[in-house]
Formats: structure tokens, C-alpha cells, sequence
């Protein structure tokens, strides 16, 4: 984990004073250029006596000093924001059926002088919609759901089983002290409402701010997903994809990606994996010690004298070895493996925290090129337009000055025209005459029809579809003129959209850049204090293991100690010699009685 400290863009300006206003349970959006106005300055942990074990997760240099709160939504707001350490509890595991055709198991939730009772499901809606509501912020994982491996191995003794229901009480009261420390979600009202005993939940997720979430959480503004009053105008907003590309990709966060996929390779790749090994050598180790300290203190009934004593010694400490190595897979589990676990639950969800950045970046791209488009569209029918208006005042010009003619040629124009009206009626008066004759002859032949259904002959060269065309043109009254000023009236509403989108987009990429980097480095800080706990009590816990079996062992010695040096020689000879010789090999005896 050396090498991750170095290259770490987590850590950004550690010693950085941010001044707040925690009477919101919202950042203030205000001033957006530093809308993490609820982080503080990182405090150091007070000290601790060397007896006092501290309970996970650490209340280390992660913790930062709550500012002033005067006014407080609830009575667990005022318990949670006291000053005092807080600490949430989830004190029993009962199992019921309360409004359930199957029975389920609910925790017992202490916080201060109120208790709740919720289910596991209630635990998962209550992170689900605090994504929702604060998709820039780093919300703490739960323990994960049984494997469907699980429920087909122990089938209905799977909600039962007491390990699995034991490790959730770790890991959801972990889940709750977490929120309870967040410098922004603490206040929260949703959540003072969980852990009070006397408001019921379903009512909780069918009121406001619940019920006011969207369906798509990048259509709604990232500094308060509820309101309502801008729904139009994200509406114009588009929806990318996580795969796709950005042009102008901001280097902190590129970094920030790689750095966490690295973290992500090692917390679930070999560290979990050398972790569940030990666990599993350290459980068969315990077990071959309980089958051995049980032998020996059978074999120790068919013996006598000393021998009988230090064999029932050696198998009481090797009992004892059991029994230590017993609790130090409980406290290996609880605290590194578990919290092990939690960090790799904490990589993937700052994955996707990433990933709604990066969505939230192209969507402001995307809008940015939209924008421009229909600018260069409009520009294009402004100056058709232009063009148009200026070929009809030419062709107006060109009208009147023909219209206009001499005064000398009037009196000749008057005479053409009476004669060109004269011809005019003399030819109408003979077409008339011969019209009656033509009828005749056509009531007298009649061609035969080409065909049962008379259709209008199509013109020589049209084909289907220009025909088709021809003859919706017809159908329509298209007017280019009209269908142009039309198009320019569409593309200034919608620019106008655009340019109201782009300033949303605009913001919330500013607000999400700014928010997930100031939680991103107040994460760093809990990581390094709790891996430093974990650390910490890994090694008390083996110290302990070791010394109750230093003393265990040493009792055996002791006793051990007892027994004569050499049980086949008589205590006279062997106390005489004991000054001399010392300690005889073995052998000795064999050579003495063959002799």
C-alpha cells in the first residue's frame, strides 16, 4: 500500500479551512464555486488510553469537528449534534412476522434514549435513496445480500443462520455510524426519522423529499434531485451513455479513476483472497488443537504419578491454544476482514460516483455541441432569408420600371389594343359556331376503354416514388417561404432551451467536480485513520493470543518439570549421580541391561 500514497490525487489540500452553515440538510448551491460549505477543517484524534479498545469504524483524524448547530429538525438531530460521541448501537437480532406471511429478522436499533426496529430491506432503501438525494457524495456500503449459493446450500435456515445474522450487526451499525459522522448527510432528516422507533417507514418513502425523486437522477440538478421548478429545462437535457467519450477530459478526475481501480484490483484481488485463506488455515489450526487437547486428556486417565499430571497439563494448554486461536478468527473477522470487505464495497461505489461525474461532463459536452449546431442552423436560414428578400425588392424594381411607360406611345397602345380586342372577339364568335358539329361527331364513334379501371395517365419517365411525390406535393400547399420563417421561429425556441440547459449543465458539472473532489479527500483521510485501526488491532489481538499461550504453555513446563529425569533408574543411584553426570542419554539403559 506504499506505492498508493505517493501517487494519491486523493489528497488535495488536506489542511485546507472550510467555513459552513450545518443548519442546512443541504450544501449550499448559493455559491458554487465552493459548495462543500458543510466540510470542516480535519482535526486530530484525541488521545486514547492504551486499555481502551476503539469500536470500528475509527473516530480517527476522518472525524472532523461539527460546527455550531442552533436550530434542529428533530430530537435525534440535537442527539446526533450534541457534541458528544454518538454512537449508534444495534444492540439484538429478533426474528418476527409482523405484517409478513414468512417470519424475517429485524435489528434493534439504539440511538440514544430512541429505539427502532428495521428489516434488512428497510437498511437497503434507506442507502438507495440516499444516493439518490446526494449522488455527489460518498454514501457508506451494506453488508452484501446471501448468494443464491448460500440459500441453496442452508435453504430456509439461511435467514437463521447466527454467524451471517452477526456479521449484519456488525456491518449495518458500521453502515449507520458512518452516516452519523458525514459532515453532510447527518443531517439529513430521512435518516433521523429511521432510527426513530415511533415513525413508520413506509410512510417515510411515500412522502417528500422521497417521493419527489426522478426517474433519471442526471435529469434533475445534482445539488437537490427533488426540484421540481427546473424539470422543464432538464428535460432538453441529454442522456449519455457511461462509455462514451469526452472531448476536454478533465486530468484530476482521469486520475482519480485509475488510482481507484488500482485500489479496487488489491482490496478484492489478493487481499481478500490471502485474508480468506488465513482464515481458513487459522480455523483448521483450532480445530487439529480441540481434536489434540482432547486426546491427550483422555491418554492422561490411563496414566498415574506426575506423567498423569503433566499429559493433563500439555492437553489443558493446548485446549487453551484452541480457545485463543478461537478468538482471534472472531477478532481477525470483525476487524479486517469485514472492514476489508467494507473498502472494497467503497471502491465500486466510488466507481460509479466517477462515472456520474463523467456523465454529468458529457452531457454538458453534448448540450454544448447541440447548441452550436442549431446556431450554425439558424445562421444558415437568416441568410437564406436575407437572400430571398432580396431577390423579391429586385424583382418588385424590375416590375414597376416595366409598368412605367412614355406618355408619346399612349394614344398608339389604345389603338393596338382595340384591334387586338376586335380579333379577339371575331375568333371566339366562329369557335362557337363549330363547337355543336364536334359534339355530333363525337356522340357518333366512341372508342373502346383500354381498360376496366380508367386511371389518369402518368406523365412519360415518373416512377413510383416520383410519383408518390408529385402527388403529395400536390396534396400539400408548400410554401418555401413560410416553411423557412417557420423553421427559423423552431430553431430560436430551441437555442433558447439550449443556452437555459448549457448554464444548468454548466453548474451542476462545476458543483459535482468541486463536491465529489472535497469527499474524495475527506474518504482518504477516514481510509488512512481506519486502515490504521485495523493494523492496529491485528496486532493486539495476536499479542493477546500470544500471551494466554505463553501462560498456558508455561503451566505445562511447570509441570513437565516434575517428572523424574530418568523414570527407569531408582531415585537412590539417580540422585547420586544427578551431581556428576547430569542428564543421561537414554541409550545408556539398553547398553547397561544388555551388559
Amino acid at each position: 500500500m506504499e506505492a498508493f500514497e505517493d501517487e494519491n490525487p486523493f489528497e488535495n489540500e488536506p489542511e485546507r479551512l472550510q467555513q459552513s452553515d450545518s443548519s442546512s440538510s443541504r450544501a449550499n448551491v448559493s455559491s458554487l464555486s465552493s459548495p462543500v460549505a458543510h466540510q470542516e477543517a480535519r482535526a486530530i484524534s484525541p488521545p486514547t488510553s492504551p486499555n481502551r479498545r476503539n469500536t470500528f469504524p475509527s473516530p480517527g483524524s476522518h472525524r472532523q469537528p461539527q460546527a455550531f448547530k442552533s436550530d434542529f429538525c428533530c430530537a435525534r438531530d440535537r442527539w446526533l449534534h450534541s457534541g458528544e460521541e454518538a454512537e449508534i448501537l444495534i444492540v439484538d437480532a429478533l426474528k418476527t412476522s409482523v405484517n409478513s406471511a414468512s417470519p424475517y429478522i429485524t435489528y434493534v436499533i439504539r440511538a440514544g434514549t430512541a429505539e427502532a426496529q428495521h428489516r434488512y430491506s428497510e437498511f437497503e432503501s434507506l442507502r438507495t435513496n440516499l444516493v439518490k438525494l446526494y449522488p455527489t457524495l460518498i454514501i457508506p456500503p451494506i453488508p452484501s445480500k446471501q448468494t443464491i449459493g448460500d440459500y441453496a446450500i442452508k435453504q430456509a435456515k439461511a435467514k437463521e443462520d447466527a454467524a451471517m445474522i452477526g456479521r449484519r450487526k456488525r456491518m449495518l451499525q458500521t453502515f449507520l455510524n458512518r452516516i452519523a459522522r458525514h459532515p453532510i448527510i447527518s443531517n439529513e432528516h430521512i435518516f433521523h426519522r429511521f432510527l426513530d422507533g415511533e415513525v413508520s417507514w413506509a410512510e417515510v418513502l411515500h412522502s417528500p423529499p422521497v417521493s419527489l425523486l426522478p426517474k433519471n437522477i442526471l435529469k434533475a440538478p445534482s445539488h437537490n434531485p427533488t426540484d421540481q421548478t427546473v424539470a422543464l429545462a432538464y428535460a432538453a437535457l441529454p442522456n449519455p451513455s457511461v462509455a462514451h467519450p469526452l472531448r476536454r477530459p478533465d486530468q484530476r478526475f482521469l486520475d482519480s479513476e485509475v488510482f481507484t481501480n488500482k485500489f479496487a484490483a488489491h482490496m478484492s484481488g489478493p487481499m481478500e483472497k490471502v485474508t480468506r485463506r488465513t482464515m481458513k488455515r487459522w480455523s483448521d489450526l483450532a480445530h487439529d488443537h480441540s481434536e489434540l487437547g482432547a486426546t491427550l486428556n483422555g491418554f492422561s486417565l490411563n496414566e498415574t504419578g506426575q506423567l498423569s499430571v503433566a499429559v493433563e497439563k500439555t492437553g489443558q494448554a493446548i485446549d487453551a491454544t484452541y480457545m485463543s486461536t478461537t478468538k482471534l478468527i472472531q477478532d481477525f473477522e470483525q476487524n479486517w476482514a469485514e472492514p476489508l470487505h467494507e473498502y472494497t464495497q467503497f471502491a465500486s461505489i466510488i466507481k460509479k460516483l466517477l462515472q456520474y461525474r463523467h456523465q454529468k461532463h458529457v452531457q454538458y459536452e453534448m448540450t454544448q455541441e447541440a447548441l452550436e449546431t442549431k446556431r450554425e442552423q439558424l445562421e444558415e436560414l437568416e441568410k437564406n432569408e436575407r437572400e430571398a428578400r432580396r431577390l423579391e425588392e429586385a424583382l418588385s424594381q424590375g416590375r414597376s420600371s416595366t409598368l412605367r411607360t412614355p406618355s408619346s406611345s399612349g394614344g398608339e397602345g389604345v389603338e393596338r389594343e382595340g384591334q387586338r380586342e376586335g380579333e379577339e372577339g371575331e375568333g371566339e364568335r366562329e369557335r362557337e359556331e363549330e363547337r355543336p358539329s364536334h359534339r355530333q361527331e363525337e356522340s357518333v364513334y366512341l372508342p373502346p376503354h383500354p381498360g376496366p379501371n380508367p386511371v389518369k395517365r402518368r406523365a412519360p419517365g415518373m416512377g413510383l416514388l416520383s410519383a408518390l411525390s408529385y402527388t403529395l406535393h400536390g396534396m400539400m400547399d408548400v410554401d418555401p417561404e413560410t416553411a423557412r420563417r417557420n423553421s427559423i421561429t423552431k430553431n430560436k425556441e430551441t437555442i433558447s432551451q439550449l443556452e437555459d440547459a448549457l448554464h444548468l449543465a454548466a453548474q451542476d458539472l462545476k458543483y459535482s467536480s468541486s463536491t465529489i473532489q472535497a469527499d474524495l479527500d475527506r474518504f482518504q483521510r477516514q481510509k488512512v485513520a481506519d486502515l490504521r485501526e485495523m493494523a492496529i488491532s491485528l496486532a493486539r489481538s495476536h499479542q493477546e493470543w500470544c500471551k494466554k499461550n505463553l501462560e498456558a504453555w508455561e503451566e505445562a513446563k511447570a509441570e513437565i518439570a516434575k517428572i523424574p529425569e530418568h523414570p527407569n533408574r531408582l531415585p537412590d543411584d539417580g540422585a547420586k549421580g544427578a551431581g556428576t553426570r547430569g542428564r543421561r542419554d537414554s541409550m545408556a539403559t539398553v547398553g547397561e541391561g544388555q551388559q
